[in-house]
């Protein structure tokens, strides 16, 4: 059973190059291309295809948003990214939107041939740099989530507040320095999404900081 391939790429040159590749290898039939994402998705269920070379940088649709809209329709249909970019900002929103694979047109023919017939049978092709990248974003720590509860010394600073003392008076009850009890309002303010001191009580009132 041949390979039905979609060829997609706003370039003619590039599908001409590509067809060549193709066909006049027995295990493959180019069933059609297309220049842009809209008519990739359009074409791909039309044609019955079972991969599509996708390039990403295109005009009215891209790679990306046809490779999601293909996975949400046809999702038998793999999807092999062909492009010249190898950026973070191509890869990833690629792979995430579902391509099986993804390799650089600079990729020798034989690895091409190759990586169609993996992505045929549905296992993942990255180009070594692609692989690296996204390795690279996996082991990346994720930025920890902001932090929103008060601590129990912000806490007592906000019930003197609350209570009408100053910024002096507070500091001196607790036996800490006016900019520290400042430097608490600062956090406090962060915390609860306000500006000032009023602000705060109310917030810490309707949040229950406050009895």
């Amino acid at each position: 059973m041949t390979i039905r391939l979609l060829i997609v790429d706003d370039h003619p040159v590039v599908r001409d190059g590509l067809r060549g590749v193709f066909e006049g290898d027995p295990d493959f039939t180019v069933a059609g291309e297309a220049a842009d994402g809209g008519e990739a998705v359009d074409r791909a269920a039309a044609l019955a295809v079972d991969v599509v070379l996708m390039d990403l940088r295109m005009p009215r649709m891209g790679g990306v948003e046809a490779i999601r809209l293909l996975a949400e329709r046809a999702p038998d249909i793999r999807v092999l990214v062909l492009t010249t970019y190898d950026t973070d900002a191509d890869v990833l929103p690629a792979i995430e939107a579902g391509a099986t694979g993804y390799l650089l047109k600079d990729a020798p023919r034989e690895e091409l041939v190759r990586a169609v017939h993996a992505a045929h049978r549905g296992e993942a092709v990255l180009a070594p740099t692609v692989a690296r990248r996204i390795l690279g974003h996996v082991r990346t720590p994720a930025p920890a989530p902001p932090e929103t509860t008060p601590t129990e010394r912000e806490l007592e600073i906000l019930r003197l507040v609350a209570a009408g003392t100053t910024n002096k008076e507070a500091a001196h009850r607790l036996f800490i320095s006016e900019a520290t009890v400042k430097t608490h309002l600062l956090h406090l303010y962060a915390k609860l999404g306000v500006r000032d001191r009023a602000a705060a009580v109310a917030a810490a009132y309707k949040a229950g900081l406050l009895d």
